[in-house]
């Protein structure tokens, strides 16, 4: 049974520290949300009320005409990150919320940018924030929320909040490097899966090992744990965005809240497809030929495309490739350290590789 300790100075909104062992990630998730979505509520309530009103929306605490609401408002698996990774090097949960905090605001600026830059409609089940409020309101608002992110850190008072803040800028900088790259191989008739992969790393990676290098920054680690909590974070990272792009291709649009082949409506360059169109098989050939054209693939034409990716051995590539950036991982987490929050690191590691949304 899961018994909890508060920590924390008692004027703090309260952090619960999980005692037990063996805790489900899935409960290691919603114990991260009941932590962070507090501090979360209470920095967004401190921008303007016109930013508030698309930011509620887009968490799921709001509907578009401003009645709460209690939406899908996503994994949270960046939050949770931050918390155990203070815990892994003797800090407490407490200590890595701000960072938690900061790195859910970037992540969800970088998904209000994308959804206007691929046209998305759909988003954790409901109408995108753009398509409600508007492209330059929806724009603005991850503007917003890119702001107080360094805003939080550096009102968290922490000795290491200056540096916390440098670390955060540059997984800034590289998340928008891999978003641009993402947007010019749309325009492009070849993609080498080398610029796919590096792409993967900057727009996915960066933000989950800067998640694990700020907890353990807040928590008091060493540098070394820091460096290995990083690599851990961002080799987990490179591995989420195979899965999570495998699911763009196959994922139950009942569970992932996107509509079926999203990704192949747009031609998108995702890492299954490149390794599919450079795999020197007929299927990627075919593949190539049906992608190449100009004109919007039908559902029949959609289908094909997911079996010809398949058929090239791709889907199976892409997850093998995830399981061996799972092990790089894990291996780079027991460097830095050992004990029940690195047990809890592993299990929300494994959980981000086989994953259904």
């Amino acid at each position: 049974m899961t018994t909890v300790e508060q920590t924390g100075p008692s004027t703090d909104p309260p952090v619960q520290r999980l005692q037990s062992a063996g805790i489900p990630a899935q409960q290691l998730l919603a114990w991260s949300r009941d932590q962070v979505e507090p501090a979360l509520r209470e920095a967004i309530g401190r921008m303007p009320l016109a930013t508030q009103r698309i930011t509620n929306y887009h968490f799921g605490w709001e509907d578009e005409d401003g009645t709460p609401t209690r939406a899908d408002g996503g994994k949270a698996l960046r939050p949770a990150l931050a918390l155990l990774a203070a815990q892994a090097v003797g800090g407490t949960a407490a200590d890595g919320v701000p960072a938690a905090v900061a790195v859910e605001l970037v992540h969800n600026f970088s998904l209000l940018h994308d959804d206007v830059m691929d046209c998305d409609t759909t988003r954790r089940h409901r109408p995108t924030a753009w398509t409600v409020f508007g492209l330059g309101p929806a724009i603005l608002a991850g503007d917003a929320l890119l702001s107080l992110a360094f805003d939080v850190l550096v009102a968290s008072g922490h000795s290491s909040a200056d540096e916390a803040a440098k670390t955060l800028g540059q997984a800034v900088q590289e998340l928008v490097e891999g978003q641009l790259a993402d947007a010019h191989f749309e325009t492009r008739n070849e993609v080498a899966l080398s610029e796919c992969v590096r792409m993967a790393q900057l727009k996915t990676g960066a933000l989950l090992g800067c998640s694990t290098a700020l907890g353990a920054l807040l928590g008091g680690g060493r540098p070394e744990q820091v460096d290995h909590l990083r690599l851990f974070g961002e080799d987990l990272g490179l591995a989420y965005q195979y899965v999570d792009d495998l699911l763009g291709i196959w994922g139950d649009p009942r569970v992932t809240g996107k509509p079926v082949h999203s990704d192949l409506r747009r031609r998108k360059e995702s890492l299954p497809v490149v390794a599919a169109l450079s795999s020197g098989t007929e299927a990627g050939q075919a593949l190539s030929v049906l992608y190449g054209g100009t004109h919007d693939l039908s559902g029949d034409e959609l289908v094909r495309a997911a079996d010809l990716i398949e058929q090239a051995g791709s889907r199976a590539q892409s997850q093998a490739q995830a399981d061996a950036l799972l092990t790089a991982a894990l291996g780079e987490l027991r460097s830095a350290t050992s004990g029940r929050p690195a047990d809890d690191l592993e299990r929300l590691a494994r959980l981000a590789t086989r994953r259904d949304r």
